[in-house]
C-alpha cells in the first residue's frame, strides 16, 4: 500500500531552490571561481577599471577559510549596510588544498590586502597586482626600471609610466579621447604641461602629434628626501618608486642574521605575518618574547607585487611582502568590461571580452 505524499506549497519549493542555489554558489566561489572587479586604474592597461574577472581558487590551491562563521556570498559586511558579516569566534589555522602550480613569477594574482590588521586575514579587502618577486628573489628598482636577481624583469605589454607632456596649445578631452586615454589618466599642472600616465606606444603616438612639443618619463631620483618612502614601522632607507632595493623576498626556511639594517628591512614582516605572539623591535634590535634575537627563520613564503601602471600604484614598494596565506588565487580571464566614461551599449568593451589574464 503506497504512502501518500504532501505536495510542497510553491513558497516551499521556491525556498529549497534558493537555498541550494546559495550552497552551490558558495561551494563555486569557495572551491574553484571567485567573480573579481578592478576598481582602481593600478594595472592599466594590463586591466582597466571596469574589468570583470574570475579569479581562480584552483591553480595555487584552494584556500580552507580561517574564518568559518560568515554569512555566504559576502565580504567583511552585510550587503548595504555595516553590519559586520562573519564572527570570528571560531579561527581556524591556515591550510591549503593542492593546486596546479605555485605562484610563479609574473603572474597575476589576487590577495588580502596584508595590512588591513582590522580584519581576520582572510577577510582583508582582495587586492590584484603582478608577482614580480617570488620567494628568494632579490627584487630592486633603478632609475624606474624593474630588476629581479641582478637581470632586467619582464615587461608586460601594457605597462604604464607617467610622464610630462609638454604643448604648444590646451588639450581637450577629445584629444585625450583619439589616444585611449581616460580622464583619470592625465591631469593638467598648467596650460600646456600635462602629466599622462601611458604606455611606450601611446607616448611615441602622442609625440608624432604637431601640437605635442615634448615628453618626460617622470622618473624620482635617488637620495631626494622628499619622495622617500616612509615604510609602515617607521622605517626609512632612502628607497622612492622608482629607485628601490635591492631587497630579498624572504621564502619558507630562509635564515638571516637580525642585524640593525635586517631589522629595518624585515621586522615588520616577522612581528606582523609570522604567528608569533609577542614581537618587539627596540633601538635596531628584534625581541621575541622579551628575549633578544640574533637570527631568524622565516615559517612561510612571501611574494612582491607590483601593478603595471608603476607610478600609479600603491603596492609592495609602499606597504611589503604579500604572505603565502594572504593569497586568494589566480587572476583567468575576463568575462565583462565596462567603461564608466561611455553611455549605453557603448560601454562595453566588447573586444575584452573573455580575453585571458597574462
Amino acid at each position: 500500500m503506497s504512502k501518500s505524499t504532501k505536495k510542497k506549497s510553491a513558497a516551499r519549493e521556491w525556498g529549497d531552490a534558493l537555498i541550494f542555489a546559495v550552497v552551490a554558489a558558495s561551494l563555486i566561489r569557495w572551491l574553484l571561481l571567485e567573480p573579481f572587479t578592478i576598481p582602481t586604474a593600478s594595472m592599466e592597461k594590463s586591466l582597466l577599471v571596469g574589468d570583470f574577472l574570475f579569479v581562480s581558487k584552483m591553480h595555487y590551491g584552494t584556500r580552507v577559510p580561517m574564518t568559518p562563521l560568515q554569512v555566504p556570498l559576502t565580504h567583511q559586511k552585510i550587503w548595504g549596510t555595516e553590519i559586520p558579516s562573519y564572527s570570528d569566534a571560531i579561527k581556524l589555522p591556515y591550510y591549503r588544498l593542492p593546486g596546479f602550480s605555485d605562484v610563479e613569477r609574473n603572474d597575476v594574482v589576487v590577495f588580502n590586502y596584508p595590512v588591513e590588521f582590522q580584519y581576520p586575514t582572510d577577510l582583508k579587502t582582495n587586492y590584484i597586482k603582478r608577482a614580480v618577486g617570488i620567494s628568494g628573489d632579490v627584487v630592486q628598482v633603478k632609475n624606474g626600471d624593474l630588476f629581479v636577481n641582478d637581470k632586467p624583469a619582464m615587461q608586460p605589454e601594457e605597462m604604464q609610466y607617467s610622464y610630462d607632456v609638454v604643448t604648444n596649445r590646451p588639450l581637450t578631452e577629445d584629444f585625450f579621447n583619439q589616444y585611449e586615454i581616460n580622464p583619470e589618466s592625465h591631469f593638467t599642472l598648467k596650460d600646456g604641461l600635462y602629466v599622462v600616465f601611458a604606455t611606450d606606444e601611446v607616448i611615441k603616438r602622442l609625440e608624432s602629434s604637431p601640437v605635442v612639443t615634448s615628453t618626460t618619463k617622470r622618473i624620482m631620483k635617488s637620495n631626494n628626501g622628499e619622495s622617500e618612502i616612509t615604510f609602515l614601522d617607521g622605517a626609512t632607507l632612502g628607497w622612492n618608486r622608482d629607485n628601490y632595493g635591492p631587497l630579498q623576498v624572504p621564502a619558507e626556511g630562509w635564515t638571516i642574521e637580525m642585524t640593525s639594517d635586517n631589522v629595518m628591512r624585515y621586522g615588520f614582516t616577522i612581528e606582523k605575518y609570522e604567528g608569533l605572539d609577542k614581537v618587539e623591535v627596540k633601538e635596531g634590535q628584534l625581541f621575541i618574547d622579551g628575549q633578544k634575537v640574533d637570527s631568524y627563520t622565516f615559517k612561510q613564503n612571501y611574494y612582491f607585487m607590483m601593478g603595471d601602471n608603476r607610478h600609479d600604484s600603491l603596492d609592495s614598494r609602499y606597504w611589503g611582502f604579500v604572505p603565502e596565506d594572504h593569497i586568494v588565487g589566480k587572476a583567468w580571464f575576463l568575462w565583462l568590461s565596462l567603461d564608466k566614461h561611455e553611455s549605453m551599449f557603448s560601454k562595453i568593451r566588447w573586444s575584452r571580452i573573455f580575453s585571458g589574464i597574462n
